[in-house]
């Protein structure tokens, strides 16, 4: 158990600073646009929420690389285990470039459609705009983070966030204030350095396969590959993205102080997750490499302990929850309203962490494991249960309280059945440096 607890801890530590580091940019971006205006800021906020969905359905680069490398890596196999890296990375400027070339030309129909203002829409459109050229870095660097964490490497990913966030905070400052370009500064900054983090991942990628004689050049049947992998994870992605717009619709419907807890419960689901997320991402490295090294022990032995770290963080992170509630709030809203609507709801995301930590642990080691479609179908699970129910808390008479028992009680609830049958069951044990 020691020997998982050191690489659990090696492995999720710096996954977590680094989990923790890229929300930062648009922290950074709405700290510096905020003092140019409120519609400069109004319009960044629509765009970056635009642009942070347009990335983030394509984490599977990450997730699904990450368990194909491990796998070669387990084999013994390392030049194997770059290619099908590069395969991925191929795949991601392939898709950067279709979305660039979708974003671009609908920038101002995206923004109408998300509900942009007349006097914020012209900002948003601009930053849409400009940051959009950097989306195929973006996914690159999913890719690439995939290909260090599957050779058991999270550790240079942290050090190139810190790296990024610094470099878009400076040259933010720089183009916004110093050369006077405004919220389209603010743009190039976000470009520039992720365009430099996605060049020092290139060069580490591309000096490891040099090294080991992995070829470089495009390989359209590896890249179809990665295609397929990832295929199942988009649609888990989406089937959940799916679950919490349908609660995000629901508050909404029940007035203002409705949705204003629910979207401070929200941020603080969301830093919870990166937290249990770091556990997962050990899990879809650890895995990997045990079941590509058949392992078949190994694998099990691994998925218990880290079932019990995503157990005792969940016990952490809902008892922390619980007392600095009160503290909490404060930093929100100073709305009794808000807060009289917040206080029950903590505590429903309290109580409910400890399903939420093993969810995740499980969710990364199926990931590490390569089983994508039972993720994809059990999700799909999940959605058709949760769909219906959440709509009609309000017309049976529910508030904010019970929608989110919905959301934290049913949809998580529905993830840990569905999930823990299918670790019980050992068919996502899988040996062997691919999947069949």
């Amino acid at each position: 158990m020691r020997r998982h607890d050191r690489e659990i801890v090696a492995l999720a530590l710096p996954a977590f600073g680094a989990l923790v580091a890229e929300p930062l940019f648009v922290m950074a971006d709405s700290a510096i646009v905020g003092h140019l205006g409120t519609p400069q800021l109004a319009g960044l906020g629509v765009a970056a929420a635009l642009l942070q969905t347009g990335v983030n359905i394509f984490v599977f680069l990450a997730y699904a690389t990450t368990a194909a490398v491990a796998r070669r890596l387990g084999a013994g196999d390392l030049p194997a285990a770059l290619r099908q890296g590069i395969d991925g990375i191929w795949l991601a400027l392939l898709l950067g470039a279709a979305v660039v070339a979708v974003v671009i030309p609908t920038a101002p129909a995206l923004l109408d459609l998300f509900g942009a203002s007349e006097t914020a829409a012209p900002y948003g459109v601009t930053y849409l705009r400009v940051s959009a050229l950097g989306i195929p870095a973006m996914l690159v660097v999913l890719a690439a983070t995939g290909v260090l964490r599957g050779l058991q490497d999270t550790r240079t990913p942290l050090y190139v966030a810190i790296g990024g966030f610094t470099a878009n905070a400076a040259l933010n400052v720089l183009l916004v204030y110093g050369f006077h370009l405004g919220i389209a500064g603010s743009a190039w900054g976000t470009v520039i350095a992720q365009c430099a983090m996605a060049a020092v991942y290139l060069t580490v990628v591309v000096r490891g396969a040099r090294k080991h004689g992995a070829p470089l050049r495009p390989d359209l049947a590896g890249i179809r590959a990665s295609a397929q992998a990832g295929a199942p994870l988009l649609i888990r992605t989406l089937s959940l993205r799916a679950v919490m717009m349908i609660a995000t619709v629901v508050a909404a419907r029940m007035g203002d102080a409705d949705i204003a807890a629910h979207q401070i419960a929200l941020t603080l689901w969301s830093l919870l997750a990166f937290a249990l997320d770091a556990i997962a991402i050990a899990g879809q490295a650890i895995i990997g490499r045990y079941l590509g090294a058949s392992d078949e022990e190994g694998a099990r032995a691994a998925c218990r302990r880290m079932v019990q770290w995503g157990i005792a963080s969940g016990v952490v992170l809902g008892a922390l929850v619980a007392l600095v509630r009160p503290l909490f709030m404060p930093l929100f809203t100073s709305d009794q309203s808000v807060i009289d609507q917040l206080t029950p709801v903590l505590l429903v995301v309290a109580v409910t962490q400890p399903i939420a930590g093993v969810v995740f642990v499980l969710d990364g080691v199926l990931m590490g494991a390569g089983d994508g479609p039972y993720l994809a179908g059990a999700m799909l699970v999940t959605l058709a249960l949760f769909a219906p129910m959440a709509l009609l808390v309000p017309s049976m008479g529910g508030g904010l309280t019970a929608l989110w028992w919905m959301v934290a009680g049913l949809m998580m609830g529905t993830r840990l059945v569905t999930l823990w049958l299918r670790a019980r069951s050992g068919r996502w044990i899988v040996t062997g440096a691919v999947r069949a």
